[in-house]
């Protein structure tokens, strides 16, 4: 395997060379067709003589030589009394013709002298490469296309000898639980003789199924650093070819090298590319299901000496075939979730090792905010941190760049070049204001963190909550107060200034989808009862329980609706007051905290 490698890097060194010479042979000898030889060409056009004209020339013995080119129609003809830098150029019909005629003029008495040239190798050479141009760049796309298809060894292979993996589980945070259960596999990989000595077979297949970015990948590789083995990975994407049986045979040669280099781990990242449920189809699909076909056989081929566990990752795992998940393929199924308060908390104090953070930093707050975030995006979080702490010039990464850093990726960019008109800023100033006074009343509600009117990616202004504690269930009531909190900004528009606008265009889509979901999907409403209609593709039918159930859902939806839109204006009524106030401060300082927020309150 050490010299694997090294040889490989040779080869394709070699190859690249070749081919640089050759397309500097090819190239330069195009640029010598192009230049030169057309610039001969259009000098010689200048000096054309007509067939006809030059059997006159030499019928009335006014010729004095001839130099032809063996192999070539083109003649160079010298008429008597010119100088030879102004000979002329004739193309001749037939050569052997046109040779008899002069014979026949030199017995005539026609003094005229014939030459006959061999042609010159490198004068003819840039017509034969141009010749053979088409034939060779045939050639060199059949080369490309049989590479790109990769007939050759697939998937990248981290283990002792040339990549190794340093991922560990300590590297891994927020999943504690999964971290856990595949500890066993990697117990099966270090000492497998323990668990057959008690006649345990060795699990074929783990899919890890999860919301992209929540650490599937990393943490596969975790399982093959902690067992210490040689660990392949390789695209669901990269099976799919263009050429029939190609996909399949990439299968075979990706389970062949995984069989030399047992006990090791395969790693298949986004599976659903080639392990999508099973039509009868032509074409692409019928590739896809050879693929897939070749994938269940090799799984189902092992040996039970061969420790050979098959790694999957998926975020729709609802997209695969039933055949790749039962027993003795896919063995265990093990969800990967965002992570909870704790989770998160780790895993920015794993992603802030390298970042130059100032003293008295708390993460727990950054945790505390980012609800629902992945691994991925609180990694992006202080990456973010970094770079707007480097444009600001601070020498360590502040809170302040923190917390900027979270709005910039939940809300977007703030935008203080952009012109607001005064009339558009009080429009705003009510509508955030009313979204945060309406929360504040709402129980199940969190408390406002920022109000503020300075546009943000593509809203003119946000109402920014607190969220301390990671959801796993909505109630029902939760689901219509957050409807009033959503009819808030709208509320306020109305009450305060007596007029609507498109801003709320957003909070209405959004409390119109939630409205929808609670009838539809959780089943809240008392008229229809405890039913669904999402199908088993996720998409909502109507038409399930007959025709007249689709009126019933449209007026409860309305009806959450115009509930929600009454209580917020209800509550805004009871506190115009305090819309005012805190519209009157946006205006001023286009920005409220949770303090200043408070304050109207106490």
């Amino acid at each position: 395997m050490e010299n694997e490698k090294p040889k490989k890097q040779k080869k394709n060194t070699k190859k690249i060379i070749i081919l640089t010479i050759a397309l500097v042979i090819i190239l330069g000898a195009l640029i010598f067709e192009i230049i030169y030889l057309n610039k001969d060409d259009n000098e010689e056009n200048k000096k054309e003589l007509s067939y006809t004209e030059l059997i006159q020339e030499i019928t009335n013995g006014n010729v004095d030589n001839i130099e032809m080119t063996v192999g070539s129609t083109s003649v160079k003809v010298q008429l008597k009394g010119t100088e030879e830098e102004d000979k002329k150029t004739t193309i001749v019909p037939s050569t052997q013709a046109f040779i008899e005629l002069v014979q026949e003029q030199k017995l005539l008495g026609n003094d005229i002298e014939l030459n006959q040239k061999k042609q010159n190798f490198f004068a003819i050479l840039p017509s034969y490469i141009v010749s053979l141009l088409p034939t060779l760049i045939m050639v060199a796309l059949f080369v490309m296309i049989f590479k790109m298809q990769g007939l050759g060894e697939k998937g990248q292979i981290y283990d002792e000898t040339e990549r190794k993996t340093k991922v560990k589980f300590d590297d891994v945070a927020g999943l504690e639980e999964e971290k856990e259960e595949l500890q066993e596999i990697v117990e099966f990989l270090k000492t497998p003789e323990r668990f057959t000595e008690m006649g345990a077979k060795v699990p074929r297949g783990v899919l890890l199924y999860g919301k992209p970015g929540t650490g599937k990948t990393l943490i596969a590789k975790a399982i093959a650093g902690e067992a210490g083995v040689p660990f392949i990975s390789m695209s669901g994407s990269e099976f799919i070819e263009m050429f029939a049986g190609l996909g399949a045979s990439r299968v075979r040669k990706l389970f062949d090298k995984a069989r030399r280099l047992a006990p090791c781990i395969v790693f298949i990242d986004e599976i659903d590319a080639i392990g999508s449920r099973r039509s009868g189809s032509s074409g692409a699909e019928s590739e896809n299901n050879q693929t897939l076909n070749q994938l269940l056989v090799e799984m189902d081929g092992f040996s039970s000496e061969e420790t050979i566990i098959v790694l999957a990752a998926t975020n729709r795992p609802e997209m695969l075939d039933k055949a790749l998940l039962r027993p003795g393929r896919f063995d265990r199924q093990i969800t990967i979730p965002a992570p909870d308060l704790k989770g998160r908390e780790e895993i920015l104090k794993i992603h802030s090792a390298n970042k130059k953070l100032a003293e008295g930093i708390t993460l727990r707050g950054i945790a505390e905010d980012t609800a629902g975030f992945t691994g991925a995006e609180l990694a992006n979080i202080l990456n973010e941190a970094a770079i707007i702490a480097t444009k600001l010039e601070h020498e360590e990464i502040l809170q302040e760049d923190l917390e900027e850093a979270v709005k910039k990726v939940t809300v977007g960019l703030e935008k203080h070049s952009r012109v607001i008109s005064d009339k558009d800023k009080k429009l705003t100033a009510y509508h955030e204001a009313g979204h945060a006074i309406v929360s504040q009343f709402l129980p199940t509600q969190t408390a406002v963190k920022e109000v503020s009117i300075i546009p943000r990616g593509m809203a003119g202004g946000y109402t920014m909550y607190k969220t301390d504690e990671d959801k796993y269930y909505v109630s029902k009531t939760e689901m219509e107060e957050k409807l009033i909190a959503l009819l808030g900004g709208r509320a306020a528009e109305k009450l305060a200034l007596n007029d609507i606008s498109t801003g709320a265009s957003n909070d209405i889509e959004v409390a119109t989808k939630v409205a929808r979901d609670m009838i539809t999907v959780y089943g809240m409403s008392d008229k229809i009862g405890p039913i669904s209609l999402k199908n088993d593709n996720g998409e909502i039918e109507y038409n399930i329980f007959g025709e007249n159930i689709e009126d019933s859902i449209g007026q409860e939806v309305k009806l959450l609706i115009d509930s929600a839109y009454h209580d917020a204006q209800t509550i805004l009524s009871q506190n115009m007051d305090k819309l005012h106030q805190i519209a009157k401060v946006l205006l001023e300082k286009e920005k409220v905290n949770e303090e200043e927020f408070k304050k109207f309150f106490e």
